[in-house]
């Protein structure tokens, strides 16, 4: 395990995991291990994340946001099983640098538009997917050694708030649930938007 948290800090720009976040990697790493054993390519597992997150607003549509919900939890396990096992096995590419974020921004997209299907109104998740989508091309512009600054609206937070959204359709039928949630998301857009302008900012004229 110390292995793994090492390999995966240094993969992750030094961060050092605390709190949640070393919680969720211990969960991941028990999953991981054994499929890492079998042999089980990272890319097999990253395509299998794609797959359910481009599947979340197909359920939705389906009127099954309950399932939708349960697929957007498994496409953040998915994506953190990937790197995972590649970590463990030693495995990491360069292209699985460039596919892992692309992966990521498809669900992204994938969750807004599946909350929007959910009643949402279309023009804030717009709003929303802009900010996402600019945030993490000035991260990448900015060729930091390091992730710059963990901001309140990373993948975590996204995929908290469109599970959430969904079961909250089933929950409460009667309010604008997917609506409440785009507005969460919205403001944790502008707020990370900024966190991240201002570090990359600060960091570059060092």
């Amino acid at each position: 395990m110390n292995t793994f948290l090492a390999r995966w800090s240094a993969a992750h720009g030094g961060i050092e995991p605390s709190g949640l976040v070393l919680g969720w990697l211990r969960v991941v790493y028990v999953v991981a291990r054994p499929l890492a054993r079998r042999g089980v390519p990272p890319w097999v597992l990253t395509a299998l994340s794609c797959a359910c997150g481009v599947a979340v607003p197909c359920f939705v549509l389906g009127g099954l946001p309950l399932v939708g919900a349960v697929f957007a939890v498994l496409c953040a396990l998915l994506d953190g099983l990937d790197g995972a096992v590649a970590v463990l096995t030693d495995t990491a590419t360069a292209w699985g640098r460039v596919l892992d974020p692309l992966v990521d921004r498809i669900g992204d997209v994938a969750f807004l538009v599946a909350l929007v299907l959910a009643g949402a109104p279309g023009w804030l998740a717009v709003g929303v997917g802009t900010l996402t989508l600019l945030q993490e091309s000035v991260r990448s512009s900015a060729r930091l050694p390091d992730v710059g600054v963990v901001s309140v609206w990373e993948r975590p937070s996204r995929v908290i708030v469109t599970a959430l959204g969904l079961l909250g359709t089933v929950v409460s039928p009667g309010l604008p649930v997917a609506t409440i949630a785009v507005l969460i998301a919205a403001v944790l857009a502008v707020v990370g938007f900024v966190q991240v302008l201002v570090t990359v900012r600060r960091r570059l004229r060092m």
